[in-house]
């Protein structure tokens, strides 16, 4: 995970420790990161957010194309690329959050179709504006078993996905056909020690088990009257009714007085994600079951049992099955998170919004399998005689640490033991076909840094970002201070300037690491980090200063946020070329590439500081007291007419005319060449200028040949294509020449 960017499906039978490997990573790992899963209690379980919370995707069927949704189908539970984009745009605080990570983490990726990985995989390459690759660059962990929870998937939404799937599950996603995943299975099962049982669970899970596996399993058979003499034990059983009528009957049985406690809300804590009842009631003589492990004391794991022995205001005491042990129950507490960016630090940050405050307990007579997920039973009767759905019997019978714990309230028919038979297929071709994991591993560290290379001195999404920010706010911001007017195209000349030096560096840096030659490689990436450093923090002081001069007026919000958006991008930059020699030293020593050291928080420290200088210098200057606008004003003429429309690019045009060049034009109005090139793309989508006359033919052919490919989505991505040949102005007048 640490040393390569290779996507990871990390699988494993159950108590193998999956959820445990999660834990650690999130504290271990040098990468930015959210972790998501498809529901509300799979998310508090993971401390993470849902799926559609964190993306935003509207409740449906996806499907990966870019026609409106009304061409794929006539319902309204069908959405496309084309629909997200313009009917469920992100919202400010989800893009930053999603610009800024190098890391997702999907939780019980079993439950999660490959439509909505498909949905996810778009949304990445939109907001990190990276379409050719799976993710927009995210390296993706999956976490999960096949063999335990299925995705929901309905006749209706099936109709629509086998145009484009083969099967519902996740690993059918066509994202992860692009870049492919490396499959890692954990092997070691710590919750069971039993080998004969671990064998037949085996068996039970890979669809080969034996006359003889069910023989064995059928002698736990227990007739009813047997049962109701087992004392303290929990039925895991298939449906949500049976579990319920269970549990009220034998509460209701009890001639107690009951008593109910109410959990604590705070904030934003929705129903969906309630881990226990919002009101438990209870009576002594209740049997509970403990619902997360005992972080504290460890008195208590996640399915224990007990029984209530006393009940009092805010007091509940139980004993624990099998024991002595007498226990007073303390409330836990569990948080809903979200992720946000920090404006000041630009640092992700994980944000509690709401909480929820309650007993870790619930009634405990019985549990639905599918509910059971992730508990551990010294003791239960399995009631599976109505199976329904693949692996319930698997999964039912796992939940135990010993088959000696066993009791069936029904025979185990061999006909309701099944797996899926495409994921046992996906699961044997995986592991047959796949190299050694250590083979991997070196390919893959190879890759990561290769990849890291041509990530870190990428300017296009930066580059992309200023000229979508001068185009679609020029109307609306035209400041009357001169200085203010030359900040971005003042970012977009110095960035341009780059772009033919930085491929050059990027080609050397790969060729070096090709050729194995790490000396010169270090020190060629030591010396265009520092290099690009200085350039970079020189243009961060000026956006920094642009913007709270900005501040200081009043509608400015639009133009704020976009600019956000650039500063963003800019830190993650700058935090890339600071750590990136880092971590290309671990790899290369083979060592983990490990959190401490690469993070450096020097960069937040010198941002603190120039804000700091910059606040200083606006209060000195007198700026700081807010002004209704710092846009030109409006000048009528002699007879107060309005001044024509496009005066500024009819000026241009007439200069251009008199044979002056672009620099020539530019230091005649004191404005950057990148302005009078904008002048110059509007005047050619205006038919008043020609094209041929900046242009000639074969180069022209030659940008509408590039630009006409699939793989390009952006003018940047044009130019880098084009091997640094053609300028962005001449790239943005050709594609100004075809939309015309």
């Amino acid at each position: 995970m640490n040393n390569t960017n290779a996507h990871i499906f990390l699988t494993g039978k159950a108590g193998t420790g999956k959820t445990t490997f999660l834990r650690d990573l999130a504290q271990k790992t040098h990468k930015k990161f959210v972790i998501v899963a498809p529901t509300g209690i799979a998310a508090l379980n993971a401390k993470g957010v849902t799926i559609h919370s964190q993306f935003l995707l509207p409740l449906g069927t996806f499907a990966p194309v870019r026609d409106p949704s009304g061409e794929i189908s006539d319902s309204s539970q069908v959405f496309t690329q084309n629909t997200l984009v313009r009917k469920n745009p992100l919202n400010k605080a989800r893009k930053q959050v999603l610009r800024d990570i190098d890391l997702l983490i999907i939780d019980e990726v079993s439950m999660v179709r490959a439509d909505v990985l498909d949905a996810i995989d778009y949304r990445l390459r939109q907001v990190k504006r990276n379409y050719n690759q799976s993710f927009g660059g995210v390296q993706v962990l999956m976490i999960g078993d096949l063999y335990q929870l299925p995705p929901v998937v309905r006749d209706s939404d099936w109709n629509v996905m086998r145009n484009y799937y083969r099967s519902a599950w996740f690993f059918d996603a066509l994202a992860l056909q692009q870049d492919g995943f490396v499959y890692i299975e954990l092997e070691k099962i710590y919750r069971q020690q039993d080998e004969v049982f671990i064998k037949l669970l085996n068996n039970l899970r890979n669809n080969i088990a034996t006359d003889e596996d069910i023989k064995t399993l059928n002698g736990f058979y227990k007739t009813e009257e047997e049962r109701k003499k087992l004392g303290e034990i929990i039925t895991l059983t298939t449906h949500n009714y049976r579990a319920d009528e269970l549990n009220k009957s034998a509460l209701a049985s009890i001639k107690e007085k009951a008593s109910h406690y109410t959990a604590e809300l705070i904030g934003e804590f929705p129903e969906s994600m309630y881990p226990v009842d919002e009101d438990i009631e209870l009576k002594v003589g209740a049997q509970v079951m403990f619902i997360k492990n005992d972080s504290s004391e460890g008195a208590y794991f996640n399915g224990k049992l007990a029984t209530v022995t006393e009940l009092g205001h805010d007091r509940i005491v139980v004993k624990m099955a099998g024991e002595k042990t007498i226990y007073a129950l303390k409330k836990e507490k569990w948080e809903n998170r979200k992720y946000s960016v920090d404006e000041t630090t630009k640092e992700l940050e994980e944000d509690i919004i709401g909480s929820f405050t309650q007993y870790p307990i619930k009634l405990a007579w019985a549990i639905t399998v599918h509910k059971s997920q992730g508990l551990t039973f010294d003791k239960a009767i399995i009631d599976v005689g109505k199976a329904f759905a693949p692996g319930q019997v698997y999964v039912a019978l796992s939940r135990l640490r010993t088959i000696e714990g066993l009791t069936l309230g029904t025979k185990i028919d061999p006909r309701a033991i099944s797996s899926d038979a495409q994921v046992v297929e996906f699961s044997q071709q995986k592991e047959a076909h796949q190299s050694p994991l250590d083979e991997l591993l070196i390919v893959g560290q190879r890759q990561y840094l290769e990849r890291l290379v041509l990530q870190v001195f990428d300017f296009s999404a930066l580059l992309n970002q200023v000229l979508n920010v001068q185009v679609s706010e020029k109307s609306d911001m035209e400041f009357e201070e001169e200085s203010m007017r030359a900040v971005l195209p003042t970012l977009r000349e110095k960035m341009e300037s780059e772009v033919t030096n930085t491929d050059k560096f990027k080609s050397q840096l790969l060729r070096l690491l090709r050729n194995q030659d790490r000396p010169t490689f270090e020190d060629r990436l030591a010396k265009g980090s520092s290099y690009y450093l200085s350039q970079f923090k020189g243009l961060m002081k000026s956006l920094l200063t642009h913007m709270e001069e900005v501040r200081q007026f009043t509608r400015t919000k639009t133009y704020i946020n976009a600019l956000d958006e650039i500063d963003q991008l800019l830190m993650k930059k700058l935090n890339d070329m600071a750590t990136i020699g880092q971590i290309a030293a671990q790899v290369l020593d083979g060592k983990e590439v490990q959190r401490e050291g690469i993070r450096s928080k020097q960069l937040q420290e010198e941002r603190k500081a120039m804000l700091d200088e910059i606040d200083k210098s606006i209060a000195a200057s007198g700026k700081s007291v807010k002004r209704k606008s710092g846009k030109k004003r409006k000048t009528s003429g002699a007879k107060g007419e309005k001044k024509p429309k496009g005066e500024t690019y009819q000026t241009t045009l007439s200069m251009i005319k008199d044979g002056k060049t672009i620099d020539e034009i530019a230091e005649k109005r004191g404005m950057a060449t990148s302005t009078i090139e904008s002048h110059i793309v509007r005047l050619i989508s205006q038919d008043e200028l020609e094209i041929k006359n900046f242009i000639s033919e074969e180069e022209m052919d030659e940008i509408i040949h590039t630009i006409k490919n699939d793989e390009v989505k952006t003018t940047a991505d044009a130019v880098h294509a084009l091997k640094g040949q053609f300028t962005f102005a001449q790239v943005r007048m050709v594609q100004s020449y075809l939309n015309k």
